[in-house]
């Protein structure tokens, strides 16, 4: 069979519509989709087998070693929502809080609050069957309850751009309202904290921290990042706000949270990290500012970042050693150059 015969005979048998909802793009390489998935679909049975023994009973996911690797190894979707929920400490905060997400949505509102989450409705996941509006259930609904609830709940934050995608991907795995409302504030308010406040402090200071990183282990990229006068936050920014959402695929944005909800915010710098060394020649190819944006949007397409299971393996690999206490460190002085500059 040609190239182009099994090409064929793949999209046949690969639904358009992903198990997310989401259409696959127009020069979606089927067949190496299915070569991939076919191979994955054994790791993931496997690994099913394992969580299920170990999730056996209503004894609650406590963080461990063991659940450490599980998680870096993959959480199956059935039990996607449960260990987020466990690890991310937001199950625990929903325990004493019964009643609270419900409360805040009958409560008094924000009209510019409203306003701002609905202008971002028809901008989330328009590839995305069931956020349409002609769905039924439409999840336009419940992301606009779960972003109101959250604006209402953290007013410091209120609403700001991105986090719909995020809410909206808790919504795809959760299928539940309020468990995204809880998730949301594990990611926002504590896991990855000032990074959608007014100022985007956190935000800003996490993205010269990346700018460090790179210096100290790529230190070529740097150079050429220093010689144009990049700013990262050109090519990275929304790596940061959006979690990798839209921007990696489905598969593997989902791994990679995975691993945040249960390791912290480390995992974003890693998977960036990752992405820039695996690249480093193709990037350093780059002559000018257009060339280098383009190449960053490029590493984020094509099979290395579509087989999630070996990309994942190389996230904790190829940066080496990465400690908090080291990114910690960077972002007290990164923070303080911020400060002294605006």
């Amino acid at each position: 069979m040609d190239p182009a015969e099994r090409a064929q005979a793949a999209r046949a048998r690969v639904p358009r519509i992903d198990p997310y909802g989401f259409e696959r793009p127009e020069d979606f390489d089927y067949a190496a989709y299915e070569e991939f998935f076919s191979t994955y679909l054994v790791i993931l049975t496997k690994r099913a087998i394992k969580w299920s023994k170990l999730l056996k009973g209503n004894g609650g996911v406590r963080k461990s070693v063991t659940v450490k690797r599980y998680v870096r190894k993959g959480i199956p979707l059935e039990h996607r929502a449960r260990v987020w929920m466990a690890v991310s400490g937001a199950q625990a905060r929903m325990d004493q809080s019964p009643g609270y997400y419900h409360r805040l949505l009958e409560g008094e509102s924000s009209s510019s609050l409203e306003e701002a989450i609905r202008t971002d409705l028809n901008r989330t996941f328009p590839d995305n069957v069931m956020f349409r509006k002609t769905a039924d259930p439409c999840l336009q609904k419940t992301l606009y309850n779960v972003l109101l609830a959250y604006g209402l709940h953290n007013p410091d934050v209120g609403y700001c751009q991105g986090m719909n995608f995020i809410a909206g991907i808790l919504i795809l795995i959760t299928k539940n309202e309020e468990e995204s409302f809880w998730l949301l504030d594990a990611l926002v308010g504590r896991i990855l904290p000032d990074y959608y406040s007014p100022a985007m402090l956190g935000l800003k200071t996490d993205q010269e921290v990346l700018a460090e990183l790179v210096r100290m282990k790529l230190p070529a990229v740097a150079a050429l990042m220093d010689g144009h006068g990049v700013l990262w936050t050109l090519l990275v920014s929304r790596w940061f706000i959006c979690l990798f959402v839209d921007i990696l695929p489905v598969e593997t944005v989902l791994r990679i949270w995975d691993c945040l909800f249960n390791e912290g915010s480390k995992i974003i710098f890693r998977v960036a990290l990752t992405l820039i060394k695996q690249h480093q020649e193709f990037i350093l190819e780059a002559s000018s500012i257009p060339d280098i944006c383009d190449k960053f949007k490029q590493i984020t397409k094509g099979d290395f970042v579509t087989e999630c299971h070996a990309f994942m393996q190389k996230i904790f690999s190829e940066p080496g050693s990465l400690s908090m206490t080291t990114i910690t460190r960077l972002r007290k002085s990164c923070r303080a150059t911020l400060q002294a500059q605006s």
